[in-house]
């Protein structure tokens, strides 16, 4: 693993339950994510869309078992090669959404056109649907269904930490663009509102792009989204 390329990420606590890498892979830098149970160090990894050597090098490097594989979403940054990875560890796959199967099934020919070539269709162990929680060691993370995105779109959050993984929903200084098939503004803006600030203002969010921030932040300041834009 590039060490210099991968990110901590702790949601603000010191001796938190859950800890989290960020590790950008793919030629479009998408963040994927090492989330691990400090008590077990049984993880996951969130959107392993490709690169998956480094994302096994960071798991070693953290001393993490990978007992399953996390996707907010179907698109080829976030999902190519999450089912070669899950055949190479032997480990499941939960989520999305299934609205988003028709993402997941275009994977080969999406890959081809975004430089992912290991790119596949899988079909998930599980998933997904606002409400569920997923285990990591002994963590629970609750899921929220935020379509706009992507209609089958779902966000992780842990309580305890603050932290959530957000992928294309929200970013800092930003939201996703909605102008890809069956994208839909007015109900991305709907899912930040109703799903995500009732989270709480110190909860600090991974994106499935760029750098972390908080919703509080992004309530204060996103042109998009903050309080401020009506």
């Amino acid at each position: 693993m590039d060490a210099g390329r991968s990110r901590s990420h702790m949601g603000g606590m010191a001796n938190p339950p859950l800890r989290a890498v960020v590790i950008p892979v793919t030629p479009l830098q998408q963040n994927a994510t090492l989330l691990w149970c400090t008590k077990t160090r049984r993880g996951a990894i969130t959107d392993p869309g490709g690169d998956l050597d480094r994302l096994l090098a960071a798991a070693r490097t953290h001393g993490v078992t990978v007992e399953k594989l996390l996707v907010t979403h179907g698109h080829i940054d976030h999902c190519g090669e999450t089912g070669v990875l899950a055949r190479r560890l032997g480990v499941p796959i939960e989520g999305p959404h299934p609205e988003d199967e028709f993402w997941i099934r275009m994977n080969p020919l999406v890959g081809a056109q975004y430089g992912v070539p290991g790119a596949e269709a899988f079909t998930p162990d599980r998933w997904l649907f606002h409400g569920d929680r997923v285990r990591v060691g002994e963590v629970e993370l609750d899921v929220y269904h935020c379509p706009g995105h992507t209609p089958g779109h779902v966000v992780f959050h842990h309580p305890a930490s603050r932290l959530a993984i957000v992928g294309d929903v929200l970013f800092q200084g930003s939201i996703g663009r909605t102008d890809f098939p069956r994208g839909d503004h007015a109900a991305l803006i709907r899912s930040i509102r109703t799903h995500l600030w009732p989270l709480g203002d110190d909860t600090v969010f991974i994106p499935g792009h760029g750098p972390p921030s908080t919703f509080g932040h992004e309530r204060r300041t996103n042109p998009f989204v903050g309080d401020f834009v009506v």
